[in-house]
């Protein structure tokens, strides 16, 4: 098993700050990191001086991504999983302002955003998104460290040494698993559902208690990401002037029905009546509600990326709120559970980076994820959980990733309201068919995107030099 990769959920599924995983939460991992290495070699007390370089994807769209904003927040020791949000931008100012980095929160520097944050447009070979951290120590020698950050918040090193360690640490999985097939043998094998053996897997890493927790955890921020996003005014920041749309789609649907927290909120929802283009709109009004959270710098889960992060919770909230499920934590764990396997398959076997594979990485998996969960949760045997992902993503082959100035908003926002509702209808697809007798394969259909994403041309990776990006100005916005 020494050649399997094993991928918890909780690497699919990840608690982080907006606007990218692979271009805001990679790269602030990526300068923890940085300060990890520093501190193990006793070089970090020697620092005078740091630079960032931010090479090819990152370098192209990271204005855009807030990518030196995200590196120079992990330089300074904030974690984006508890960072209060509300402080960052006090944060960012003052290092403008001061012309001084606190290092790790423990050393002062000179730092210059207009010298020291250096954008390369050209592309390191072993991944689109690479980046390199240098230091000059006291003694005048320098320093360096390059990574890559490869979609949903990972980040490695060309040698992937520390990759190396987290693998063998997995080989403990009751149930190694690389392709849907072998999932499916599980399943069979086990008398188990998708999410039971999943289940079975992740207490190879934790107890009961844990996996709770951090699933609770998860959800939690979804639905206030949803919450704060359906209840937030305003424009979105970076210059296309994007109006928030799930404020007023939410006041329209829900009415004059009163409410304050969270809970009443969604009682209020229940409340509504629902027809189908009411559903259509709850829908998606709470996967733009996520991604306006997103795209202002919010925190949000990726889902396997923060570009795609409003899909999942909105089929969640279609499942338990609008369709009235007697949804309780149990429910929303078992859909998490399959969502994360479902992810982790694409990641194995093709990409989750837009840099890599253009948006069917992002939106593309996410849909396949909300698709094969929401499947199991109505009834759905495995086989037709599987055939619900590959229908969700055999219809989002080819997308590309072309944002607007850079910016996770146009197209991408409204996708995640797309790639939801697609996910819905390919699990009544699923659900209607005899999987059985299914003609195109899950593993299939991932082995097709990897070739499909090899076959696109960079400029719809994520680069903004083709597609909307360059057909659309930000004058015209």
């Amino acid at each position: 098993m020494a050649n399997r990769e094993a991928i918890s959920i909780f690497h699919m599924l990840k608690i982080g700050v907006g606007p990218s995983s692979s271009h805001t939460l990679g790269p602030w991992r990526a300068a923890q990191r940085w300060i990890e290495e520093l501190k193990e070699q006793k070089k970090f007390d020697k620092v005078t001086k740091v630079q960032v370089d931010l090479y090819g994807s990152l370098s192209l769209t990271g204005k855009g991504h807030a990518t030196d904003l995200a590196s120079l927040l992990g330089l300074s020791g904030y974690d984006p999983v508890t960072i209060p949000i509300e402080s960052i931008d006090g944060e960012i100012a003052q290092i403008k302002s001061t012309g001084k980095l606190l290092l790790n929160g423990e050393k002062p520097i000179e730092f210059s955003f207009k010298d020291d944050v250096i954008f390369n447009r050209n592309f390191k070979k072993f991944h689109p998104n690479g980046m390199t951290f240098s230091a000059v120590l006291d003694n005048q020698k320098t320093t360096n460290s390059t990574f890559y950050s490869i979609g949903g918040g990972f980040v490695v090193k060309e040698e992937r040494k520390r990759a190396k360690k987290k693998e063998e640490k997995f080989q403990d999985f009751p149930f190694p698993i690389d392709k849907a097939t072998e999932l499916l043998a599980f399943c069979h094998q086990e008398n188990k559902k998708v999410s039971e053996i999943v289940l079975e897997n992740e207490r190879s890493l934790r107890t009961d208690a844990e996996i709770d927790e951090e699933l609770k955890a998860i959800w939690n921020v979804m639905l206030e990401s949803m919450f704060v996003g359906c209840h937030t005014e305003g424009t979105l920041p970076g210059g296309l002037n994007v109006r928030r749309r799930a404020y007023d789609t939410n006041k329209r649907l829900i009415g004059d029905k009163p409410y304050t927290t969270k809970e009443e909120w969604i009682a209020a929802i229940r409340s509504t009546e629902v027809k189908f283009r009411e559903i259509l709109k709850w829908v998606s009004c709470f996967a733009l509600a996520v991604n306006e959270v997103n795209a202002s710098l919010g925190r949000v889960v990726t889902a396997p990326t923060n570009g795609s992060a409003g899909v999942i919770p909105a089929v969640i909230m279609y499942f338990a709120v609008i369709e009235n499920h007697d949804a309780n934590f149990e429910d929303i764990k078992q859909f998490l559970l399959v969502a994360g396997e479902i992810g982790s398959l694409f990641k194995k076997g093709a990409t989750i980076s837009a840099a890599m594979g253009g948006c069917q990485a992002e939106i593309g998996v996410s849909s396949a994820m909300a698709a094969g969960a929401l499947t199991e949760l109505m009834g759905g045997s495995p086989e037709q959980v599987l055939m619900a992902s590959e229908i969700a993503m055999e219809h989002h082959l080819g997308m590309t990733c072309d944002p607007i100035a850079g910016l996770v908003q146009i197209p991408c926002i409204e996708r995640n309201a797309m790639g939801a509702i697609k996910a819905i209808n390919a699990c009544e697809l699923a659900l209607d068919t005899d999987a059985k007798n299914a003609k195109v394969p899950l593993d299939k259909v991932i082995e097709t995107m990897w070739e499909t994403a090899k076959d696109m041309t960079s400029k719809y990776k994520e680069t903004s030099e083709g597609g909307l990006a360059v057909k659309v100005n930000m004058s015209d916005c």
